[in-house]
């Protein structure tokens, strides 16, 4: 199990463009570095807010050894606390999801407002301040309608994501959205993985035949290259998009954690569906033509998403283990579309269903493969992956700054 020391001697060794080192992907102490120095301290993607819309809704989700109930107040906001009782810290919400008035510990039945305030505690004596004993709170913020949630006590800046956030997603309705489906896997793999493999699309064609249908494996459709070139048609379709008042434009954070834009679907596809057609008569956008693509977002650690003119798709991403990720995939509709009348169920979700399930294979194929002896990092292809050496530079500058308090290069020479 490596040190912080070892894992950051690691990182100043690693070969620019090239896959990481094997621990890197496999050893305890990294993921616990992983853990500590980005997912405990970064905002984290949990869920959309269309997922508890009514006063009393909440939504548990852990991410490492921390859980945490995410829950619509009487006033209208969402708020996160951690899962503890105040008391002798006992799960409040036993359930992944549910609604009711207070939350209410079962173990001893302290009882808090929706707002984290102590409203009751039994036969505590006369001295008993219950001011004192609220819920603690998480850093919780809804952009645009996704809550992203923050561990550490002091936030990061969101501001300048916020608002990009707000404008690129302006023409998509996730406020009155609501979840059509869920899908949650588990794929045994490393996170880095995950995102490496959601990164490019070098694998698409030998692994994906239901995606390619309408996906592009252009590098140049979506900037994934590192040229900062968009392809003719690219660059053609977003201007139509912004034309037509839809923020669509290549933009990536100074730092490479977030990144917008607003790719074509191939041959005119309208949506991911095995006919290229929109999956849902009643769209959740305001966007003025069915072929408006796919507006493609990351942010780093936790999330992607595809935004398209009829539908929304959100991906989350959360590490259990070392070599252990869960992937949960949100479809959202319109929160008046009917089932059965303005979308066929199967057919709105049975390309990115297949995709995932192949996504899990290639990703455990590539782990496995990864814990051999014999394995040593490989040169990146500069066309089609140039996703995966930006992805892999973000972590390891983001990982040398925490161990470090200093920036560094993305790349050891």
């Amino acid at each position: 199990m490596l040190r912080d020391s070892d894992v950051l001697s690691a990182l100043l060794r690693r070969k620019p463009a090239h896959s990481l080192a094997q621990d890197l992907y496999c050893d305890a102490g990294v993921f616990q570095a992983d853990m500590e120095h980005i997912w405990y301290r970064d905002w984290l993607f949990a869920i959309p807010s269309c997922e508890i819309p009514k006063a009393g809704n909440y939504v548990v989700h852990e991410v490492g050894a921390y859980s945490v109930v995410i829950v619509r107040g009487t006033d209208g906001e969402i708020r996160a606390f951690h899962n503890s009782c105040r008391h002798r810290g006992s799960v409040l919400c036993k359930t992944k999801k549910g609604t009711g008035p207070k939350l209410v510990c079962p173990y001893h039945q302290w009882t808090y407002e929706l707002d984290g305030r102590l409203l009751w505690a039994r036969e505590m004596g006369p001295d008993f301040d219950a001011s004192k004993h609220g819920l603690k709170q998480v850093n919780c913020r809804n952009l645009s309608g996704m809550v992203y949630i923050c561990l550490a006590d002091d936030a990061p800046p969101i501001d300048a994501f916020a608002a990009e956030t707000a404008r690129y997603l302006s023409p998509h309705d996730l406020e009155n959205s609501r979840v059509a489906f869920e899908s949650t896997i588990t794929e045994q793999g490393n996170w880095k993985l995950v995102w490496e493999n959601n990164r490019e699309c070098y694998h698409c064609a030998g692994n994906h035949p239901s995606l390619c249908r309408t996906f592009p494996e252009d590098p140049r459709y979506i900037g994934s290259d590192n040229s900062g070139v968009l392809s003719e048609v690219a660059a053609i379709h977003i201007a139509r998009c912004e034309a037509a008042g839809a923020p669509s434009a290549y933009k990536e954070s100074p730092l490479g954690d977030w990144r917008f834009v607003r790719t074509p679907l191939l041959d005119g596809a309208e949506s991911y569906t095995m006919n290229g057609k929109v999956a849902v008569a009643k769209p959740n956008s305001s966007l003025p033509f069915n072929d408006a693509g796919a507006l493609l977002k990351f942010r780093y650690p936790g999330c992607w998403n595809h935004f398209l003119s009829d539908h929304v798709i959100l991906f989350r991403v959360t590490p259990i283990s070392p070599m252990e990720t869960e992937v949960c995939t949100k479809w959202l509709v319109h929160k008046d579309a009917v089932e059965g009348q303005d979308y066929d169920l199967k057919r709105l979700t049975e390309v990115w269903l297949a995709t995932n399930d192949e996504d899990r294979e290639v990703v455990e194929n590539n782990q496995r493969g990864i814990r051999s002896p014999a394995y040593l990092p490989g040169p990146y292809s500069p066309t089609h992956e140039g996703g995966n050496i930006q992805f892999v530079d973000w972590y390891a500058s983001t990982l040398v700054r925490a161990f470090t308090g200093v920036g560094a290069p993305v790349a050891a020479e």
